[in-house]
């Protein structure tokens, strides 16, 4: 497996949402969701329309079990997911059992190897010339949450990573970037 990069400029996440929507909503709902819950592919993959859909609208968390702990792991469906996953389930005929990622051949969820093409894809056809693949989702998640002040210790415990220093490297973080830390209380 090759070393990708997070996404770490704004306006290259804005361009890879705009390429992925030309593609179909599905692509752009694996970008989106991926960059904004730090969610493994895997978990992603699997997941089924009812687990983030009651119906009518999105779910405000995603509940996914750990299969290494056995824990349950809550993920804040924010309100970019919530926009994109209305687009894509309002208004069409889905079975709550339904894989959210569908594959159009099978039924099943796209694979793996399709997710990375998706993404890579994109990737190109704006101009990045940086690895890319689909843990650049999980890394983008991560960055962005770090340099916008949420706590290494919170995002080392969503990634599953075992220690601080596990993460920051994870991330590409340099301790002597100098980068301001966003902390907006919002008060």
């Amino acid at each position: 497996m090759q070393y990708v990069n997070p996404i770490r400029d704004m306006q290259t996440i804005q361009a890879m949402k705009e390429e992925l929507r030309k593609h179909s909503i599905r692509d752009l709902l694996l970008f989106v969701l991926g960059i904004n819950t730090g969610l493994n592919l895997v978990d992603m993959l699997n997941l089924t329309v009812q687990e983030v859909w009651d119906g009518q609208s999105p779910r405000q968390f995603l509940f996914i079990k750990d299969e290494k702990t056995g824990e349950e792991k809550a993920y804040y469906l924010n309100s970019k997911i919530g926009d994109v996953l209305n687009e894509y389930l309002s208004g069409k005929d889905w079975n709550e059992d339904d894989y959210l990622f569908k594959s159009k051949k099978d039924g099943g969820p796209i694979t793996r190897q399709q997710a990375y093409r998706i993404i890579n894809h994109s990737a190109r056809e704006i101009g990045i010339s940086e690895n890319i693949g689909t843990h650049t989702l999980r890394k983008t998640f991560g960055y962005h949450a770090y340099h916008r002040g949420i706590a290494i210790s919170i995002i080392k415990s969503i990634l599953n990573h075992h220690s601080t220093a596990e993460t920051l490297k994870y991330l590409g973080v340099n301790k002597s970037e100098g980068l301001p830390i966003k902390v907006d209380v919002d008060l």
